[in-house]
């Protein structure tokens, strides 16, 4: 574990070291350590979060730097590293075996190296063409070197859900893809590629392996697909209706609000794009998307948040609870009793330090404390959109929103065990007593 994150600390501060050199930023001068630290850590987290405008601050240079560090901050330094010893030939060990398996949270040990070649098969076959199908836009509208260029970065950060962007000459710094607004083909393709992203690979596997029958699916793969078109078409509808008749949709016809509320449900879910200025929102439809970006994509998969499989666990252990069942079931198959601990300390994990930073940057920034959440959150779940609050930030509430970015792309397991002792799993002996809850 404690290989892990400081895999991802070694990327970040290379990343740090790079985007601080004058060749990366646009103009004279260079970015101060503090806002290259803060954009590494959120190109490596696969954020979005930006303190600079991507196109307008960062040369092609500093660019492709970030371009590389979503890449591997998407699928995961293990991945990258083990795929490096495959072409190399180099003989993989049990324990690299094992920290790949903990990196992508795969079910088991056994065909891992197989398993790693598919995520790097599946990420090159699926940015190339979302970057074919963004082309047809983009090289008639900015030229065919630009057009190619803007393909290929915006593919890997949808399919990576890291949500920056190059549209900062076009239609102004930070605006992410409002430009794209009511325009189905791009946002269809942009959305397809988050989607796939977020499923994670695990269940992309399980689908290739299944001829995509989903009969015959894994209980993770059936919940991942499950619960993720539901999120999708549920947040879809809630925030058509909370916006619907708002000043932020007036003057958009039947088919922009529509295509605006089902991007920003999908967006939400980790990937940080968006379509229309989130800051004119409704107080209800932000906390909408608070609950979306918490909960995130799933487990595997390049987005980040609590999980789709976790939130399920807790809903469905809830249920359990009602019925007086002592186990949880879903699609016929019954869990392991331990799983919703472990749903449980995830989602308590996530809870205490997004309220936690939330209170301090509201409190030294004199910030609402919904748009504090709001930023938080989107750290914490490595989603990247924002109220437009971030570039004005102070040294300590950017150095919050990178730990809770970093905490969100390594996981929050992960990041507790890396600070424990690793004395194994202790059965208690003391004596038991009654305690009543609710």
């Amino acid at each position: 574990m404690k290989l892990i994150l400081g895999g991802y600390l070694c990327i970040i501060l290379l990343g740090t070291l790079l985007l601080s050199l004058p060749a990366a930023t646009k103009g004279a001068g260079a970015t101060p350590i503090s806002d290259a630290f803060f954009t590494a850590t959120s190109a490596t987290c696969v954020t979005g979060l930006v303190r600079y405008d991507t196109f307008t601050h960062w040369s092609l240079f500093g660019q492709l730097v970030i371009l590389c560090m979503i890449q591997i901050g998407g699928v995961g330094f293990m991945t990258v590293a083990i795929m490096i010893m495959v072409v190399a030939k180099k003989k993989i060990s049990l324990n690299q075996r094992s920290l790949m398996q903990n990196s992508i949270s795969a079910p088991q040990i056994g065909g891992i190296v197989r398993l790693t070649e598919f995520i790097v098969l599946v990420t090159l076959l699926v940015e190339l063409a979302g970057a074919v199908m963004l082309s047809f836009s983009y090289i008639p509208r900015f030229g065919r070197s630009k057009g190619i260029y803007f393909s290929i970065f915006h593919s890997i950060s949808a399919f990576c859900n890291a949500g920056f962007d190059l549209m900062g000459d076009t239609t102004g710094e930070f605006s992410s893809l409002t430009g794209a607004a009511g325009q189905w083909y791009v946002g269809l393709v942009i959305m397809t590629l988050i989607v796939v992203g977020g499923l994670g690979f695990g269940v992309w596997y399980d689908l290739g392996k299944r001829k995509f029958d989903f009969k015959w699916l894994n209980l993770q793969s059936k919940m991942v697909i499950t619960i993720s078109a539901s999120l999708i078409v549920l947040g879809a509808l809630v925030l058509a209706l909370l916006e619907w008749n708002q000043p932020l949709f007036a003057g958009m016809s039947v088919s922009e609000k529509i295509h605006a509320s089902l991007f920003q449900s999908v967006s939400a879910r980790t990937a940080g794009f968006n379509t229309i200025d989130l800051a004119g929102m409704t107080e209800g439809s932000l906390f909408v998307m608070i609950c979306l970006m918490f909960i995130g994509g799933s487990t595997g998969s390049t987005a980040g948040g609590i999980k789709t499989t976790t939130f399920w666990i807790l809903c469905i252990s809830v249920i359990a609870t009602f019925r007086r069942k002592k186990n949880i079931e879903m699609f016929g198959r019954r869990m392991d009793e331990g799983i919703t601990r472990t749903a449980s300390c995830v989602f308590m994990t996530y809870l205490i330090l997004t309220a936690t930073v939330s209170v301090i940057i509201s409190a030294i920034e004199g910030l609402p404390m919904l748009t504090a959440l709001f930023e938080s959150v989107s750290a914490m779940a490595t989603v990247g959109l924002t109220l437009g609050i971030t570039p004005g930030l102070g040294m300590v509430s950017k150095l919050l929103l990178a730990f809770l970015m970093l905490c969100g792309r390594v996981g929050s397991i992960t990041m507790l065990l890396a600070f424990s002792s690793d004395k194994g799993v202790r059965n208690s002996k003391l004596p038991i007593d009654k305690v009543q809850v609710g």
